[in-house]
């Protein structure tokens, strides 16, 4: 029975988001205190369990996100993006345009938020479509897979940095596996996936061709690179360090502070703000103005992470996580794959990636509590399940079609195709490196 309420109560919670428009946020807290009250918690425990929900959800996260909002912002206005870009289309070529803008979407996509690294490379595709009389498609689709793979499997993205606070994984850990298991799922998704679509019509994609910066108006090369990809470089630098140095080690503290996620993105925004900040002549309060706008972006995102957290708190204090963790351990699926399939089918009904992947850590956290599995390719198998074939109930399937200008037919047969090649081969991956750890 009481699976059954947790299942009417997802059901519900679908029905809101979907058909209903409700604010995610809000039909999170009307599910949670629901889900309480049909599982028989106290009604004075009730408000306290939704409420410390939101807060331990929360306190581990709001730094690591409103942070890195801050250093993608800053990338994008600073120029420091397209430098990059027009840095690795250089060096790939012509011939090998694909693949030089499948690296510059998965480099530009760890800093910045998958709509915003969208919006910003969308310019840069179509002005090299008509430069070079290229398919839209099969220059643009390598560039979207780095960009959704980065947005489901790489912190510090909202989705996978929750799903690590949660599942107490380790966020440089989980980072470097990520990359391991991206690289598959971006080469068959982008450059040899967008080769199959050289059927599709070309339609007129001029009124989406931005102005770009001068190039003298530039930061460096080597300083937009090397600001945009710190937070990556500290995370492995500190995980090795951790793992090399003796745990007696004077430094093991410095280190463990340093590799905090939260001082990680300190450093790294503190980095950012001399490199593509004051260096390149920008007054501090125009930095500041960038940081204040970032934050804006990245408000919703922080409250459905919160409101999925209340949902989670409720399902532990209940009793009833455990019940449902012992059901799903009688089900034929390995942890990882019930954790992909979990987040695949929420993923599909409410079409929000982030949704998808807390809401199926809330009902897969047991079984990661019981150390069954490893938390790390935990995150990456939810990661992956979460970006399953995205269709209309999805703002990123519309931003595509608008974009790109194509029939629902069309976007579903480029699109969300690709979507669902990044998430199967992702589940290939995180079970194959599985076998090795």
């Amino acid at each position: 029975m009481t699976i059954a309420i947790v299942v009417l109560c997802i059901c519900l919670l679908v029905f809101l988001i979907t058909y209903q428009k409700v604010n995610a946020f809000i039909a999170f807290l009307i599910i949670s205190l629901t889900t309480g009250y049909l599982l028989g918690l106290p009604l004075g425990e009730l408000a306290k369990s939704v409420q410390k929900g939101i807060g331990d959800t929360l306190g581990s996260l709001v730094t690591i996100i409103v942070l890195g909002a801050m250093l993608g912002k800053l990338v994008a206005s600073s120029g420091a993006a397209q430098q990059i870009s027009g840095s690795l289309i250089q060096a790939f070529g012509q011939k090998n345009m694909a693949w030089g803008l499948m690296l510059t979407g998965f480099i530009i996509g760890i800093p910045l938020f998958y709509n915003v690294g969208f919006v910003l490379m969308i310019p840069l595709i179509f002005a090299l479509v008509h430069q070079f009389k290229l398919h839209p498609l099969v220059t643009g689709i390598p560039m979207m897979a780095s960009l959704s793979v980065a947005h489901g499997f790489l912190p510090p993205h909202p989705s996978p940095a929750a799903l690590v606070a949660q599942f107490d994984a380790n966020m440089g850990t989980t980072l470097f596996y990520g990359i391991i298991v991206s690289i598959p799922a971006i080469i068959c998704a982008g450059p040899i996936f967008s080769k199959t679509l050289t059927h599709l019509p070309i339609r007129s994609l001029k009124a989406f061709q931005g102005e770009p910066i001068p190039e003298s108006q530039l930061p460096s090369r080597t300083s937009s690179f090397i600001t945009a990809l710190f937070p990556v470089f500290l995370l492995v630098v500190t995980t090795l360090a951790d793992l090399k140095i003796d745990k007696s080690s004077a430094l093991t503290p410095l280190i463990h502070l340093i590799a905090d996620p939260s001082m990680v993105m300190l450093i790294a925004i503190c980095v950012a703000t001399y490199t593509l900040g004051l260096r390149l002549g920008k007054k501090m309060e125009e930095i500041m103005v960038i940081y204040t706008d970032a934050v804006k972006d990245v408000a919703m995102i922080l409250l459905i992470i919160a409101g999925a957290g209340s949902l989670k708190e409720v399902l532990l204090v209940s009793g009833v996580s455990k019940e449902i963790a012992g059901y799903l351990q009688t089900l034929p699926f390995p942890p990882l794959v019930l954790g992909w399939l979990m987040a695949a089918i929420i993923r599909v009904c409410v079409g929000s990636a982030t949704i998808a992947g807390l809401t199926a850590a809330g009902m897969i956290y047991p079984i990661v509590s019981t150390g069954l599995v490893n938390p790390n390719l935990m995150v990456l198998s939810i990661g992956a399940g979460s970006l399953m074939f995205s269709h209309v109930n999805d703002t990123g399937f519309w931003l595509f079609k608008e974009y790109f200008n194509l029939s629902v037919k069309e976007t579903i047969r480029s699109w969300s195709l690709m979507e669902s090649i990044v998430s199967i081969v992702g589940l290939i991956g995180v079970l194959v490196l599985n076998q090795f750890i």
